[in-house]
């Protein structure tokens, strides 16, 4: 991991809570001049830390108020049926994360969609899709923690 220092980390709690702050905002909240700042996040952006900035919108306004986590078994661990699960997932726009897992579960999933319905079809999909032999699936009935800002490590 690049070196950070504090300013370097306050910028990145800064701009994961609001990433639309222009880089006056951002250079007055952590006491630094314009062009400083600028090539901070330029640094920062450079080295990977800061992937891309996003807007993050409300599922729910939007109609997409069902959260479901789903657990998929697979016969298939080849890289080459990977590489084409990972390609399926990408298509699914449904399915906003996918991890590949270690234990009984290969794959975890989690999906919004409007309804039980719409679930329905993105299970026949799944179900459908060579070497998934197990698809398990839970909805979520309340969110209480959704985040997308990680904790910052402390310096050494």
């Amino acid at each position: 991991m690049p070196l950070l220092d504090n300013i370097d980390r306050q910028l990145l709690t800064i701009l994961q809570a609001d990433a639309s702050l222009s880089i006056e905002e951002l250079a007055e909240r952590v006491g630094l001049t314009k062009t400083p700042c600028w090539r901070r996040v330029q640094k920062l952006e450079k080295s990977g830390i800061i992937r891309r900035k996003v807007v993050l919108l409300n599922a729910e306004i939007l109609g997409l108020p069902v959260s479901v986590f789903i657990l998929v078994k697979t016969s298939q661990h080849d890289p080459e049926w990977s590489e084409s699960f990972a390609a399926f997932m990408a298509e699914l726009p449904e399915v906003v994360a996918c991890h590949r897992m270690a234990g009984e579960y290969h794959y975890l999933l989690h999906a919004v969609v409007r309804n039980v319905a719409a679930y329905d079809h993105l299970h026949k999909q799944l179900i459908c899709y060579s070497g998934v032999f197990h698809v398990a699936s839970s909805f979520a009935m309340e969110q209480i923690k959704n985040t997308t800002e990680l904790p910052i490590p402390p310096g050494d």
